[in-house]
């Protein structure tokens, strides 16, 4: 097992190396020019002259990108000018935000898929079945920040029933209410799609593995219906579960990052959103950064998940 997680990881440095090398280039390839864009309109050639100088910009690219992964593999992302602090200050208060937003959102596409799953397996090709299938279908393809509006138009202009943005209310001291009512909306709009694809993975592994012998045999032994499914066929399927519940978590970080622009929630990818309207380029690298290496993360620890629900994958 530890041998796996070192291996894993020895795959993931690549990776990590390559998503470096196309965020860079990629601002590099942003029309305009940065010296230009933090002097503003009344500018100088001389003043973006030295502004170049002093930012490095007038270096030949491989040298500029060779100072920049050296840096940033310490730590430090550069400097925000438009914020006036190092990208790091600005990115790591964030992380805790969007790492709330995300677990709880995952925490809610799996009580939901797995949930929506079994019922549906449970009812297979009954109405309850297509009606669970249909409905995770039209919501789970529903564009996010679509998706958010309506949950905002309904839920907090119509009911009232939630807060439409931010994390905390401003007029209230707060506490765990008011963080979850502020959370409520972001959560269920992020989960959605992830649910939606739990779902059918958990309805598609029950319905198989049901059919498998060993579940006849428990059934032939007597068992109890629920002792049969919580113990044999559950158990059995989850491997697969895992393994798109994990990848889920994933791409959570995706979909996180249109719902803290719709909802105003102070996380890592409304501070991506904002630093590439401003052109903030060290807060951009370093954020996408932040997220390529929580992805490679969480495929790691899902990959080692699905090694010990099902130990006939360690011998393969």
């Amino acid at each position: 097992m530890v041998a796996y997680a070192v291996r894993r990881l020895l795959h993931a440095v690549p990776v990590l190396l390559g998503v470096s090398v196309v965020v860079f280039l990629t601002m590099k390839l942003v029309p305009g020019d940065q010296a230009e864009a933090l002097l503003g309109p009344q500018a100088t050639p001389e003043g973006i002259a030295q502004v170049r100088r002093t930012l490095g910009l007038d270096r030949p690219l491989y040298v500029q990108y060779t100072r920049w992964a050296w840096y940033a593999a310490q730590g430090d992302f550069g400097y925000s000018w438009n914020l006036g602090r190092p990208a790091i200050d600005v990115l790591v208060p964030k992380i805790g935000n969007t790492m709330t937003l995300g677990v709880a959102s995952f925490l809610l596409a799996v009580a939901l898929g797995v949930t929506g799953g079994v019922v549906a397996a449970g009812r297979s090709y009954s109405w309850i079945d297509r009606a669970s299938v249909g409905l995770g279908a039209v919501v789970g393809n529903a564009p996010p920040f679509w998706l958010g509006l309506v949950l905002v138009f309904v839920f907090a202009v119509l009911l009232g029933v939630f807060p439409s943005e931010g994390m905390h209310d401003l007029r209230s001291p707060g506490g765990l209410i008011d963080l979850l009512r502020h959370l409520a909306l972001p959560a269920l709009t992020t989960a959605a799609a992830p649910g939606a694809i739990i779902l059918r993975q958990v309805r598609a592994s029950v319905i198989e593995t049901r059919q498998q012998d060993f579940v006849k045999v428990a059934y032939a032994k007597g068992l109890l219906r629920r002792v049969v499914f919580w113990r044999h066929i559950f158990r059995a399927a989850l491997p697969p579960v895992i393994t798109i519940a994990g990848l889920q978590l994933g791409y959570l970080m995706g979909g996180a990052i249109f719902s803290e622009v719709v909802f105003a929630w102070p996380g890592l990818g409304r501070q991506l959103y904002l630093a590439v309207t401003a052109r903030d380029v060290a807060v951009v690298q370093g954020a996408v950064l932040f997220i390529a290496i929580a992805f490679v993360a969480i495929n790691l620890l899902v990959d080692i998940l699905v090694m010990i629900a099902n130990p006939r994958l360690r011998t393969t």
